[in-house]
């Protein structure tokens, strides 16, 4: 019985080990991704993109680290101006249609916390009123945000008062596991 005792607790190689290691932590990560609370990681809902099917990123999303700091509290989604209607990602209610500054700028309240605001849109629509995901709330109009450079519709979205990356709404933003290959 002794004899195999130490024969079942020698590994066969080292190389098997080392892939069962691998395996092992593979699956470690991915149960502490999904065992997370909701929230606290990036996962995508069912919002739509609020223009085209799956735009190009012109400037991406960068939270300083603090309020007060310079940083785009947002995405820049390319799209052209006077020609791109801008969709309700998700259902909500009107909360601002107005000016801000020099450009034109729409809100939504969205459920959860969420407000979603686009510049630069013009729109017909009033404070209050509420809109289905994939209505048309407003065309992309100028003053571009982006400037001279590129058109582009700029995307934000707060839950409560923070900032949030507008893209974990319509993507999947959690880091890719990769797993050993057998053999």
């Amino acid at each position: 019985m002794k004899h195999l005792h130490k024969e079942a607790v020698r590994p066969s190689n080292n190389r098997t080990g080392v892939a069962a290691i691998a395996v092992v932590i593979a699956l470690s990560v991915h149960v502490l991704l999904f065992a997370l609370p909701a929230g606290a990681q990036a996962r995508p809902s069912s919002w739509d993109w609020p223009v085209g099917k799956s735009p190009d990123v012109l400037r991406e999303f960068d939270l300083p680290p603090e309020p007060w700091l310079s940083g785009h509290r947002g995405v820049d989604l390319a799209a052209s101006a006077g020609n791109t209607k801008v969709r309700a990602p998700a259902d909500g209610t009107v909360s601002f249609v107005g000016w801000v500054v020099d450009r034109p700028v729409l809100t939504l309240v969205h459920s959860g916390g969420l407000r979603s605001s686009f510049e630069s849109v013009r729109s017909d629509l009033s404070k209050g009123d509420t809109v289905s995901q994939g209505d048309i709330i407003g065309k992309l109009t100028k003053p571009p945000h982006c400037g001279a450079k590129a058109e582009c519709v700029h995307w934000g979205v707060r839950r409560d008062e923070t900032y949030v990356n507008p893209l974990q709404f319509v993507t999947d933003l959690r880091p890719s596991v990769l797993l050993p290959i057998p053999g």
